[in-house]
């Protein structure tokens, strides 16, 4: 009974651990994978792993977690990028709830706005797992190293580069406050379908994307231009806004809005605003990838 009784007490300490680390690690699989449904089977298969490990060799509990999620979201989005390259229309990040945790279990929001996600995509997987982990949850380039099995110099060069990548295409913000007025004033613009007000809330630039994932009626196209993604809401306001609830949210540590008709949610709106104005309409409405903010 006394070995019976310690497999038992090991167990729950090992869930316990776990446990511990569990928004964190979310935190991280969520980021390299931009899917909140993928991250949790990363997670899943972390957790069998460390159930059957042999916890006795393990020194430090939190950095096995760490170094085993980090190395399996790779893979998994090293496969999931041949996926995404048949995806019918623009591929969007899943959304995530942020409204209890705005920064998804990191010392920092970063990396986790719906259109950084975006831009991710196109760093490699371990890329984006240096830029992450030194970005969003601040480890040491040395810790870093460890983890996905490289060189410091050659960690400090992937974070370089991504960093460099991603700042070819960012924007300084505004406010949340201002993204907030920005999103609702738009949201009333599109919903009486009014061109002149869109554009005036437009940058010059603004894209829309829709990602319906082949599912529902979208986009199979990113529309671009002022005028043309001003003409695009105009088109489709009357028949699409029928009916439908808006619900302010927290998504992704932004604001963003959730759309429900029948008081079944079928979208969630956000967009991207920089002091152009918006320059990002994402509209996600794949069933699929609703999941994580439905509750």
């Amino acid at each position: 009974m006394a070995g019976v009784d310690e497999r038992a007490a090991d167990l729950t300490t090992a869930e316990q651990q776990f446990s511990a680390a569990r928004r964190r690690l979310f935190g991280i699989a969520y980021r390299i994978l931009g899917s909140a449904a993928e991250a949790d089977d990363v997670l899943q298969d972390a957790w069998v792993r460390w159930q059957t490990y042999d916890r006795s060799t393990v020194r430090n509990p939190d950095a096995f977690l760490t170094t085993t999620v980090t190395r399996l979201a790779i893979n998994v989005a090293q496969s999931a990028r041949v996926r995404r390259e048949t995806y019918i229309g623009p591929w969007l990040p899943e959304p995530v709830d942020t409204s209890a945790d705005p920064t998804l279990g990191a010392e920092r929001g970063e990396a986790l706005e719906v259109a950084l996600l975006m831009l991710l995509e196109k760093l490699t997987p371990t890329e984006r797992a240096a830029y992450v982990l030194r970005e969003a949850f601040d480890y040491p380039y040395e810790q870093i190293a460890e983890i996905i099995g490289h060189s410091q110099a050659s960690v400090r060069q992937l974070v370089s580069r991504a960093r460099r990548h991603l700042g070819e295409e960012r924007r300084a913000p505004v406010a949340p406050e201002a993204q907030r007025r920005l999103l609702t004033a738009f949201v009333a613009a599109a919903k009486a379908g009014d061109v002149a007000l869109l554009e005036q809330l437009f940058a010059e630039d603004v894209i829309s994307y829709s990602d319906g994932g082949g599912a529902v009626r979208a986009s199979k196209f990113p529309v671009v231009g002022r005028p043309r993604v001003a003409k695009y809401h105009h088109a489709f306001a009357e028949r699409f806004w029928a009916g439908v609830e808006v619900e302010p949210a927290d998504v992704n540590g932004h604001p963003a809005v959730k759309l429900s008709r029948d008081g079944e949610l079928f979208a969630v709106l956000t967009v991207r605003a920089t002091t152009d104005g918006i320059d990002r309409v994402l509209w996600m409405m794949n069933p699929q990838k609703l999941a994580a903010v439905s509750a």
